[in-house]
């Protein structure tokens, strides 16, 4: 593989990679419209039991479904992508954790899996066309805080926006 076409693949790599990451960010502070450019027009998302149907369709079903908890957050890792011009595949672990409360008690769901992705380059730009969500396993159990956490928001106002955007 000569210069520019290594050159070439760590951006298409690094432009994935920035997508999925972007996805997280997206469900965590309920940011929709985030969530949606990671997506095709025309993308595919299968979630199992959670959801199948449209890729920016999945994100407005977990964005809902958030709101009605009290703290999530999503991390991946192991991100594992095969170029082929302008077609790639990904494998990413995901780890989530979500807080909901359940009359006196605070529970958490805690959730491990895979994304499998499916990914194109059109007109320059790369856009995830099928995910398929792998959960591997999951647990549910009453947690005791250590201390009350209020820094983090779940919009436009949690700190990192002022960070990432300027303003």
């Amino acid at each position: 593989m000569g210069g520019n076409a290594m050159l070439q693949a760590l951006v298409d790599r690094q432009a994935i990679t920035d997508l999925i990451y972007r996805y997280c960010r997206s469900v965590d502070r309920l940011d929709v419209p985030l969530g949606h450019s990671i997506w095709h027009a025309d993308g595919i998302a299968d979630y199992g039991d959670i959801y199948q149907g449209n890729g920016r369709g999945v994100i407005d079903t977990i964005c809902a479904q958030h709101r009605n908890l009290l703290h999530h957050s999503h991390q991946v890792s192991n991100i594992l992508i095969e170029l082929d011009g302008d077609t790639a595949a990904s494998e990413s672990y995901v780890n989530a954790t979500l807080r909901m409360g359940s009359e006196a008690k605070l529970l958490q769901i805690s959730v491990w899996g895979r994304y499998a992705d499916r990914w194109s380059r059109r007109d320059g730009v790369w856009g995830l066309d099928k995910r398929v969500t792998v959960l591997d396993f999951d647990e549910l159990r009453e947690v005791q805080p250590m201390v009350e956490h209020d820094t983090g928001r779940r919009d436009a106002s949690d700190p990192s926006y002022a960070v990432l955007t300027g303003r």
